[in-house]
């Protein structure tokens, strides 16, 4: 039977960040260095010998448990499209799988002004259309859902007015808005996507789409 794990580490490491606070064994690659009496055998790397002509030991990680939290947004905007059913379906997947590492993995929802700071990798099931300062809003170790509907990501042209759930306001929409909200939103999917990778891991999500392979596919979840 296939076992994944929910990927924590920043994809994109702030410079100068080390990937552990300690060496040990059974986790990822943290350094090599030269091959002592009573190393051993089975951690020499041999490539490295192959090029040098010299014996080194690989160096891994200590493997460290994560604790994770959850929150499902459940904003407004999230429940257009069916964005908020789908999101809960993602939600159980990913908490079930996070059980494995943290047995008290639980799962929290609501509007994401309820959000609260609190300890472990936040997992976040989120729309990301609120208007937030998403730079300060965001914790210093996250893994970001993002569900849209492919409504919201290729919106077809006609004419019409639409009304913004969250705030109300009403705007007449052409041609030119289409084109202009595409741009924006590709800019606002760009820079959510690069502040999540600096904290963790981000995947997009269409609804409707088989959110296991996506998952492992853009990296929140690896195999064990």
């Amino acid at each position: 039977m296939t076992r994944y794990r929910i990927a924590t580490r920043p994809h994109l490491p702030y410079p100068g960040e080390r990937l552990a606070r300690k060496k040990g064994t059974g986790g990822e690659f943290y350094e090599l260095r030269p091959y002592a009496e009573g190393d051993e055998v089975r951690r020499v790397h041999w490539r490295a010998y192959a090029k040098t002509g010299r014996l080194y030991t690989r160096v891994e990680t200590a493997p460290e448990r994560a604790r994770f939290r959850f929150f499902l947004d459940e904003s407004e905007s999230m429940r257009l499209h069916g964005k908020l059913p789908y999101a809960q379906k993602v939600a159980q997947l990913l908490l079930k799988i996070a059980r494995q590492e943290d047995a008290r993995a639980r799962l929290e929802r609501g509007p994401l002004a309820a959000l609260r700071p609190g300890r472990g990798v936040l997992v976040l099931l989120t729309d990301g259309l609120d208007p937030l300062p998403w730079a300060r809003f965001l914790p210093r170790r996250v893994v970001l859902v993002q569900v849209l509907s492919p409504l919201e990501l290729n919106p077809p042209f006609r004419e019409a007015l639409l009304q913004d759930v969250e705030t109300g306001e009403a705007l007449s929409v052409g041609l030119r808005e289409v084109e202009a909200y595409k741009e924006a939103l590709a800019a606002h999917l760009k820079a959510l996507r690069l502040l999540a990778l600096r904290r963790g891991r981000y995947a997009l999500l269409r609804v409707g789409e088989a959110p296991l392979p996506a998952l492992v596919r853009q990296g929140v979840l690896e195999l064990l």
